[in-house]
């Protein structure tokens, strides 16, 4: 068991490792809640299970929703079902192994985190500003797929003409496959989950408005990076590193010994050049980003 939790927790620190991240963060909360929901039934103190459950589900109603205002995020981490966080997950992997391809991890976590709020304030928008959704009852939302849709139609957005290979169909082009999802959405939007299917659309729009904004040179998400990296350099300890830098040494009258400065102090400054870029490196991407060979650099420079 501890070499299953030492393989996720290796999986989960990977540098560069969004889309894995996500999945794992997705999966825990829904065996978490799982394994409480159990206990909570057997121990006959189901209102603990109600209460956690309730900080995972965004309310319908303004008002709860108020007093707890953290659930416009964590919704879109847990789940009603197996199989809803079985097929929610399986489209974040397909369409999310194409963003982080083409637009790097921090990218898709930026989609991610977007689609989930733009899903839950349409959802609460809805409930609250359409009669025919607030005179029905609900008793709130759960789910990533609104983050999902924004992932899967930033994709179709980028790369409308990528295909998937569909079982029994063939290849079809994503961007068929993503119209056919939000079509789907549209038409459930007056239905048993109306919310959820009008929380999609929430979530498709912004996929579509993102990648739109980068390709006109805007990231409209780059503050949903910086304030994550921010809470990371909080809680990361900062490797002690001592790097010197040598001056370089002063040319003689002599030509051999010319020759000589001007190859060490040329080997220096190629030295210092990769010192440079791999502390730039570690100050963009953290000191795990580093391969071991860069490592090696860094400690045999430390110890100059």
């Amino acid at each position: 068991m501890a070499s299953i939790f030492d393989e996720l927790k290796q999986n989960f620190k990977r540098p560069n490792n969004a889309l894995n991240q996500l999945i794992i963060i997705n999966a825990i909360v829904f065996v978490g809640l799982g394994l409480l929901g159990v206990i909570s039934s057997f121990s006959g103190s189901g209102n603990l299970f109600m209460l956690v459950d309730k900080q995972f589900t965004i309310p319908a109603d303004i008002e709860s929703f108020i007093y707890r205002p953290w659930t416009l995020i964590t919704y879109a981490f847990s789940h009603a079902g197996f199989f809803h966080i079985l097929m929610n997950m399986l489209v974040l992997y397909w369409f999310g192994m194409l963003i982080s391809e083409y637009l790097g991890s921090a990218k898709l976590v930026n989609l991610y985190v977007l689609g989930a709020l733009a899903g839950g304030t349409v959802f609460l928008l809805a409930y609250n500003l359409i009669p025919f959704l607030a005179e029905r009852s609900t008793g709130g939302m759960v789910g990533a797929s609104a983050a999902v849709f924004s992932v899967a139609t930033a994709a179709a957005t980028l790369l409308p003409d990528y295909r998937f290979h569909m079982l029994f169909i063939g290849p079809v082009k994503i961007k068929y496959l993503v119209a056919v999802y939000i079509l789907l959405s549209i038409l459930g939007s007056a239905g048993a989950n109306a919310g959820g299917n009008l929380a999609h659309l929430g979530g498709a729009g912004i996929g579509f408005l993102y990648v739109r904004g980068l390709q006109a040179g805007t990231d409209f998400g780059l503050w949903i990076q910086k304030f994550l990296e921010g809470i990371k350099n909080l809680f990361s300890s900062k490797p002690k590193i001592k790097v010197t830098y040598k001056k370089k040494a002063e040319t003689t009258g002599t030509r051999s010994s010319s020759s000589y400065s001007s190859n060490s102090s040329s080997s220096t400054s190629v030295e210092q050049d990769e010192i440079d870029r791999i502390l730039d490196k570690i100050s963009e991407k953290g000191y795990e980003s580093l391969s071991k060979d860069e490592k090696q650099k860094l400690f045999n420079a430390s110890k100059k």
